[in-house]
């Protein structure tokens, strides 16, 4: 049974964008931004399907999914790997739904993925490789922000 750490959800509740990968019914990459993966629970992540009609297809056809989650100021995340499915159980549909309107998600939800997580890989920038440190990295991006 894996398991996913409390501090991958309280970086997940930072984090408010990520980007998850399908594959088409021919075998072509699909990604896919989402801003609303959470960690439901102890070994599932959630997404809602807010505009997602290709993730939809692609997750019917093939469950298996990435999920990548990247801070943009520290360029350090976690890319997931698992197995997806649409919640067809219309009381987990509606906690999962209150969960996300209690949190501020107003837009129309048509479904919810929920993510069996099978792994999970730490990512982080080579900046970190030359023994540049997270607060220069943090600094860097926040200048590069600022000037946008």
């Amino acid at each position: 049974m894996f398991v996913i750490p409390l501090e991958i959800k309280d970086f997940l509740n930072l984090q408010k964008l990520g980007y998850v990968a399908t594959v088409t019914s021919d075998g072509k990459p699909n990604i896919s931004p989402k801003g609303t993966i959470i960690r439901w629970d102890s070994q599932t992540l959630a997404f809602a399907d807010i505009r997602s009609p290709d993730t939809m297809k692609n997750l019917k056809d093939n469950p298996n999914v990435e999920i990548n989650v990247i801070d943009p100021l520290l360029r350090k995340g976690y890319l997931f790997q698992g197995t997806a499915k649409i919640v067809d159980d219309a009381s987990l549909y509606k906690e999962i739904l209150n969960y996300y309107r209690l949190n501020g998600i107003k837009s129309t939800i048509n479904s919810i993925v929920l993510v069996d997580v099978s792994n999970i890989s730490n990512v982080t920038s080579p900046l970190y490789d030359m023994g540049i440190s997270e607060e220069e990295i943090k600094s860097k991006w926040q200048k590069h922000f600022a000037n946008l």
